[in-house]
């Protein structure tokens, strides 16, 4: 890699955090609450070999791709690609980002985590696109090479993006009942918001690309490592010799792991018991004549729910990570919540006292009645949770104070730099953006090899951008009766957050959402306090501004991210936005869609307290609605005793930030490996289930031994099979919610034999179902 020429301020921190030396460096699964989980301790293409993994016919070309801030030289063997934005490029990756969409809203909406549709767009769509290439049909047939690829994953980036939105600010919106009772009656202004947030990332984009790939990656070091992974893969894939058979190995792999999960989660909708959750204690409950304490660990969750998406995912982010997801659920529902129940500082239901085999089974996830009885341990835990999202993320956001400002700057002294060069070509000079230009360091400049024709014209992205900007405040004012600052203040924000997160995300592949989301939160309801706002109009402000402005940074975010893969692969950025214009459009009609299926399939999911138990526990969703109730509610109802854990958990998670980061370094930064991910127990604390954090552990353990003892086979395939087990998942549930609403024969067998997990009588007939299937075994 090219030797850095200029120090960079607090370069420390732009070191990507070690856990696990064996967690896959294109770690894409992400939480939505904004967990930064973590990558390989050297990056993928800063290895000899991961070099000599992109050599053609034998002939290897590490001289060429050491440096990561040049393009890739072309492939040799490589046809020129006079136009790769073909029909076939775009409609391929739409079809692949709306699978991608709808299994991130499944999964979102389960776990509160999703993945980003880039890797599986490049992969799945070199497969098809292949096929298609060979064939003569019109429009799909013809030559396929890597440019015409890097379309394919932005078209997808584009349709598979703004699941964030429906996963999180939106739910909270019905749960606070801020909106219709139903979401089909708010179909046009769901879409009117969700044009909002994907175009003012789109336009966003535009400009963040030459700022961030051009004039400073170089001088910030900012590699985009998943960005970078992608395009190697995709390179790889289309080298000539041994690229082309690791291709389809990959292929294949995505291809089995994707239909096997897909399948085993439909099946499962109608095998209760068998195929996807083991009530363990339960079995043993039955097993002892009803008559051990073998009913607690069934009361508080421990069972083991064979998930191929947290399998997948745990593969995908390392050891530590999942075990940090483990001990949070230990503390939680192991530990923790015993004990509270133990002494009277919560409560459960007991949903079956009539039933004398039963009467013991008990739920300790209520969110009703808050403040009219004692709570649940689920909402005693929901604000330690929050307070350690709130302050690992913005500790991490702060201790970058000084990359940060360093970016800032170059970015003010890029734009009087712009100025001062428009001035001097109308023959004008001005003495004060003249010496502001002149702290530009050019030198550090990456040579963009997009010509002027290839670029995407300045009055079309400012104009866009405007427009948007107006469509926002009109949208606002007219649907939610905001008003234009407040509708400004939003933008700015989304830009301001995009601005950090992008920026985060190239240096250290990590996107601080959650910082962003909640900053957000927190900002609006500094706003809108002490203005005469009902708590209904402040929530909804809150949720909306904080929508538009973590939805726009997180759209920015990734088609930047796109554009980085292009700049690798020398797809002209013109190019490259028209996909993602298209894929985004897509999008807008494609997410809501998605979102009024779930919703109207689980009721439980906008009506928690309605409901005993729900399928979905929405982690995302209790986090922004927890904090929309805190700055809105005059007096909020939270237990002192959580008020204090919560603060000496968020303040530990601070302390562990600043050791890691001022402590942990030189020789000591070894020890880094063995500190807590404290964004992944704040998400245990939330999730009351036990099985993901099971799930992710066993995910890990395969992917740490895999590593180990077959490198190579580990390299080829683990990426394919976590990504195909996490999109396979995530497509089942989302046909299993079309089955559950469209009332098939066999889900109205279903909910005769208590498949639906709704009401209270389900889980008596799910108990019924458990017992049956014991006995079965018994037999």
């Amino acid at each position: 890699m090219a030797e850095k020429q200029h120090p960079l301020p607090n370069e420390k921190e732009l070191t990507p955090e070690v856990h696990d030396p064996y967690a896959h460096s294109m770690a894409t699964v992400v939480p939505t609450m904004g967990g930064e989980f973590t990558q390989n301790e050297k990056l993928p293409f800063e290895t000899e070999e991961a070099m000599h993994d992109l050599k053609d016919d034998g002939e290897s070309e590490v001289e060429d791709l050491t440096d990561s801030f040049v393009p890739f030289p072309p492939l040799k063997g490589i046809a020129e690609e006079r136009m790769p934005l073909t029909f076939r490029a775009v409609i391929i990756g739409i079809c692949l980002g709306s699978l991608v969409n709808a299994s991130n809203v499944y999964l979102g909406l389960k776990t509160g985590f999703t993945f980003g549709a880039s890797m599986f767009g490049a992969i799945f769509g070199f497969g098809i696109a292949k096929v298609l290439s060979k064939t003569t049909i019109p429009l799909l047939g013809g030559e396929f090479g890597p440019q015409e690829n890097s379309i394919i994953q932005a078209s997808a980036t584009g349709a598979g993006g703004l699941s964030g939105l429906f996963v999180a600010a939106l739910p909270a919106m019905y749960q606070l009942e801020l909106l219709s009772p139903q979401p089909k009656d708010d179909f046009s202004r769901v879409i009117t918001l969700t044009l909002v947030c994907s175009f003012f990332g789109l336009f966003f984009a535009v400009p963040l690309r030459k700022f961030f790939i051009i004039q400073v990656s170089r001088e910030l070091r900012l590699i985009f490592p998943s960005a970078t992974a992608t395009a190697m893969t995709i390179r790889s894939m289309h080298a000539v010799g041994t690229g082309a058979s690791e291709a389809v190995k990959k292929l294949k792999a995505l291809g089995i792991a994707f239909a096997a999960s897909m399948v085993q989660r439909i099946v499962s909708y109608y095998c209760i018991g068998i195929l996807y959750d083991w009530h363990v204690f339960t079995w043993f409950f039955i097993w002892g004549k009803y008559n051990n304490g073998a009913i607690h660990g069934e009361n508080w969750g421990w069972i083991i729910e064979w998930t191929p998406a947290f399998i997948g995912s745990g593969m995908l982010i390392g050891l530590n990570v999942a075990w940090s997801m483990m001990a949070g659920t230990i503390i939680a529902w192991g530990i923790g919540g015993p004990l509270l129940v133990h002494y009277g500082e919560c409560i459960g239901i007991r949903s079956y006292e009539d039933d004398p085999q039963w009467a013991l089974y008990t739920n300790f996830q209520s969110l009703g009645q808050i403040g009219k009885r004692t709570p649940s341990p689920r909402y005693w835990f929901l604000w330690p949770g929050v307070m350690i999202m709130v302050c690992a993320s913005m500790a991490e956001l702060f201790i970058q104070y000084k990359t940060i400002f360093f970016g800032f700057k170059t970015a003010y002294t890029n734009i009087m730099g712009g100025i001062n060069g428009q001035l001097k070509k109308r023959g004008k000079t001005v003495a004060f953006f003249e010496k502001q230009s002149a702290h530009q360091r050019r030198e550090d400049h990456v040579e963009d090899f997009a010509t002027p024709e290839q670029q995407v014209n300045g009055w079309l992205w400012s104009i866009g951008l405007i427009v948007t900007l107006v469509v926002t405040c009109v949208i606002a004012a007219v649907q939610f009766q905001m008003n234009v600052g407040v509708s400004i203040l939003a933008s700015v924000l989304g830009f301001l957050f995009a601005f950090l997160c992008i920026q985060c995300s190239g240096a250290t592949d990590t996107t601080p959402l959650t910082a962003a989301a909640k900053a957000s939160q927190l900002v609006m309801g500094g706003v809108t306090s002490g203005h005469g706002y009902t708590v209904k109009h402040a929530q909804t402000l809150n949720l909306i501004a904080g929508g538009i402005a973590s939805g726009a940074a997180d759209m920015s975010t990734s088609l930047v991210s796109d554009f980085r893969v292009g700049f690798l692969l020398r797809t002209p950025p013109n190019l490259q936005f028209i996909a993602q214009a298209v894929g985004t459009f897509i999008a807008v009609f494609l997410a809501p869609g998605i979102f009024i299926v779930f919703m109207a399939a689980y009721p439980c999911l906008i009506h928690p307290d309605d409901y005993e138990t729900c399928p979905f526990s929405a982690p995302s969703v209790t986090a922004w609605r927890a904090v929309a109730e805190a700055v809105t509610l005059p007096e909020l109802p939270i237990p002192r005793s959580s008020v204090i854990f919560a603060c000496v958990m968020g303040g530990a998670s601070i302390v562990q930030v600043i050791v890691r980061h001022f402590y942990l370094v030189g020789p000591r930064e070894k020890w880094r490996r063995f500190l807590p991910n404290w964004m992944a127990m704040a998400i245990s604390f939330v999730i009351p289930q036990t099985y993901y954090a099971i799930a992710a552990v066993m995910g890990a353990t395969i992917s740490h031994y895999w590593a180990k003892r077959a490198p190579e086979n580990f390299r080829v395939y683990m990426y394919a099979v976590a990504a195909g087990m996490i999109a396979g998942e995530g497509l089942g549930g989302f046909v299993g919610a079309c089955l559950e609403l469209g009332g098939t024969p066999w889900t109205q067998k279903a909910r005769k034999a208590g498949k639906v997990h709704l009401g209270k009588e389900i889980t008596k007939v799910r108990l019924f179902m458990l017992r049956m299937v014991s006995c079965s075994a018994e037999t």
